[in-house]
């Protein structure tokens, strides 16, 4: 295991950096350094070998994977939540800053050895998809703060039908009978959850014409984000796609160029666009709440390296169709956790839209799959590591 390495150069590094100054100590108490007990070896071989059971677990990688994605969404639904919040800008920004100063410091830690050292001329060329992530990301917030988490999971499956057009378009790629077939489920199942969403919307206010207007105008601000969302994921996964075989990024390289190229982006954004008033701030930031929010947005921007960890994990100790499958299935528990955390309506429509676009995400997954495994695809697909892989799936999560 490569971080256990890591943690045995550091280990051993740190045990001769200062070593003149404990051979001095010792030297001048006129004893020599204990040695370790048979006991307390056994113990850390114990927990060594626990660690690499663990490591090279499927079933651990997979639960990690799914935990760390249904966290997030949970997470970010949480702040976002607010009745006044309108800070999404600096939420994001948050975000970065967290996302960028955890992989320095893991870098420092010599937990990340293979993130190369900042390339001005990489970052002007990589500038463009971090603006198209900045879009992702910001209509992405909108989207879920004025929609439930199970809506915006079922909508977020039409990201899968533009992008896969988008491919046939500017890659030569194509599109199975059985991928033709998971889109179908999918648009079926993204109508049934705004038709159940409008019913639930009107039922809850009663028949008021004010409250149930107010209610649909909510919706409807929901659905124009989440349209615009689909799109700006696609674009950003796309563009991507095109620029990361030439700029030959590895693991972290990614996400830390993502998130240090987007900071800049969203403070100036932040501050020209967000009121930074007392009052404002107040109200985005209640007494009552305002520590967990705190946490929550820490939490959000350490999520990111927690979901490209685990995604890397559960690639390497199954495979990548085992990661795609994963994938697709997680979507259930996402949704679900928006009716639990979120006390989302749970309606013969809201549940059968669920339903119906888990089973899409199945198909489509298992339409990959096979494509892959017939080599439909004229063209080979760039070699996306394994960062990369994690950002797009979180696109499309």
């Amino acid at each position: 295991m490569t971080t256990m390495a890591n943690k045995k150069n550091e280990d051993i590094e740190l045990g001769t950096g200062d070593g003149g100054d404990f051979r001095e100590k010792d030297a001048f108490l006129g004893r020599t350094s204990p040695r370790p007990r048979r006991g307390s070896l056994r113990q850390e071989v114990a927990v060594v070998e626990v660690l690499d059971k663990i490591d090279h677990s499927p079933g651990a990688s997979i639960l990690a994977y799914c935990l760390s994605s249904i966290s997030m969404t949970v997470v970010n639904k949480y702040v976002v939540s607010g009745t006044f919040w309108n800070l999404n800008f600096f939420y994001l920004a948050v975000q970065s800053l967290v996302c960028t100063a955890a992989i320095l410091l893991c870098k420092q830690l010599g937990m990340f050895t293979n993130l190369a050292p900042f390339d001005s001329v990489k970052a002007r060329k990589w500038f463009p998809i971090s603006i198209l992530l900045v879009g992702m990301i910001y209509t992405s917030t909108k989207a879920l703060q004025f929609l439930s988490v199970p809506v915006y999971t079922i909508f977020k499956n039409l990201t899968i039908i533009v992008i896969a057009y988008g491919e046939v378009l500017w890659f030569g790629g194509s599109v199975t009978p059985l991928a033709l077939l998971s889109f179908g489920l999918m648009v079926v199942s993204s109508i049934i959850a705004a038709w159940a969403d409008i019913q639930a919307a009107i039922d809850g206010v009663g028949h008021h014409a004010v409250e149930t207007s107010a209610a649909l105008s909510t919706l409807n601000a929901g659905y124009a984000w989440m349209g615009m969302n689909v799109f700006c994921t696609a674009a950003y996964v796309l563009g991507m796609r095109k620029v990361i075989k030439k700029m030959n990024f590895k693991d972290y390289d990614t996400m830390f160029y993502n998130n240090l190229l987007t900071i800049p982006v969203l403070i100036v954004c932040s501050l020209v666009a967000e009121d930074w008033s007392s009052e404002n701030l107040l109200k985005n930031f209640p007494v009552d709440t305002r520590n967990a929010l705190f946490v929550g947005m820490i939490y959000s921007g350490l999520a990111a390296i927690f979901i490209s960890y685990c995604s890397a994990w559960c690639i390497r100790v199954t495979s990548s169709t085992t990661y795609s499958m994963v994938g697709a299935l997680n979507k259930l528990p996402i949704a679900i956790s928006g009716l639990v955390f979120f006390h989302a309506p749970v309606t013969f429509g809201s549940v059968s839209a669920i339903i119906i676009g888990f089973i899409s995400g199945i198909v489509f997954a298992w339409a990959k799959v096979r494509q892959k495994a017939q080599s439909v695809l004229p063209t080979t697909k760039p070699t996306m590591s394994a960062s990369s892989q994690s950002n797009r799936d979180a696109a499309n999560s």
